[in-house]
């Protein structure tokens, strides 16, 4: 580190005052421009008033830094960096960070609830990519370019090292990084996942991250997936769609009246609030059982109904009143049934005490 004296000139005060007077001005054109761009983008996110003020005073605070190495204040060495372009550079990660975070809450907040989850992607990659890009500008600015060109081929070498033992952490990076553009599943959606492994998987996406997704179970516990597993998984979304059919089946007697039990159901059917009219219910035989004739019930239903504990006031109760329908009509739900057959004749022998 320098410790030289420093000696103030006429000439360094001139160019220092010239500095923070140029400094000033760029700054107040800059805050004019964005906030004058504001009022007519549809990125207010980034483009907006809090932004014009912190690039103003990120402008204002860089040129009192360098009126300050004008005059030798700063013209020291830390390390064979400029003290100067050192403070420069923790200026710009710092307000960097400070924009990054603003905007990425701005952005969240001025969103309906309804496109919020998939914005929060959105904001999140916006704040970790504006992070990076700032860091690696003031690592420029400090003039550690050299040395951070050494330290990127010590990590390269270093990363083909230890490549093989984070293979895992790369694959559920790649796989996350393909999912968010593939967006076969967003925050809050219900979900049910059928991985390799064969345990099946269903409940509410909370959270998307880099390496992992978590799901909230219809039990209240929580699923911790990695992203590779989940890439490869064969995923349902139980509720993209505002509407889906559900399929149900009930079996009457063989001695029961098929016609009059189809239309008791299209009866229970017609009644049910929740039932679309559009598509119109579909009731039919669809195969004859060992012990009953099934028949099978297409139904469209709103999708936030057929879902979790949802299932309570629709399928079930569904269910119930046909059950319940069919009982006063006198059509029979049998019980299975079987009848046993020996090729030898039985008997049985009778012990009197």
């Amino acid at each position: 580190m320098g410790t030289g004296p420093f000696e103030i000139t006429l000439l360094s005060l001139i160019k220092a005052g010239l500095i923070i007077a140029l400094g000033i001005i760029a700054g107040r054109l800059v805050r004019r421009q964005i906030i004058r761009a504001s009022r007519s983008t549809k990125y207010v996110w980034i483009i907006n008033e809090e932004t014009a003020s912190a690039l103003h005073n990120l402008i204002v605070f860089i040129s009192i830094i360098y009126s300050l190495d004008a005059i030798g204040i700063l013209s020291y060495e830390l390390w064979g960096m400029s003290l100067s372009n050192l403070l420069t550079a923790v200026l710009i990660f710092y307000f960097s960070y400070l924009l990054a975070k603003k905007s990425k809450d701005y952005m969240m907040a001025k969103t309906p609830q309804s496109k919020l989850p998939e914005v929060q992607v959105k904001a999140k990659l916006f704040y970790y990519t504006l992070i990076t890009i700032a860091f690696f500008l003031a690592l420029n600015i400090a003039g550690i370019t050299g040395e951070l060109s050494t330290l990127l081929a010590a990590a390269g070498i270093t990363g083909i090292v230890l490549g093989f033992a984070s293979q895992t952490v790369v694959s559920n990076f790649v796989s996350g990084v393909f999912m968010y553009f593939d967006r076969p599943l967003r925050i809050g959606d219900a979900v049910r996942l059928l991985p390799t492994s064969g345990t099946t998987i269903e409940g509410i996406v909370e959270d998307i991250r880099i390496l992992s997704t978590r799901i909230r179970q219809w039990d209240g516990t929580l699923v911790r997936i990695p992203n590779e597993k989940l890439f490869n998984s064969e995923i349902i979304n139980l509720q993209r769609y505002p509407a889906r059919r559900t399929t149900l089946q009930i079996g009457i007697a063989y001695s029961a009246d098929a016609e009059k039990a189809i239309r008791v159901i299209e009866g229970v059917l017609d009644e049910e609030p929740y039932v679309l009219a559009k598509p119109e219910p579909r009731v039919f035989v669809e195969n004859m059982g060992n012990s009953a004739v099934n028949i099978t019930i297409w139904a469209w239903v709103p999708s936030s109904l057929w879902i979790g504990e949802n299932l309570l006031r629709s399928k079930y109760r569904l269910m119930k009143k046909i059950k319940e329908a069919l009982e006063r009509e006198g059509i029979e739900i049998p019980f299975p049934q079987r009848v046993n057959w020996f090729a030898n004749e039985l008997r049985v022998k009778i012990e009197e005490h």
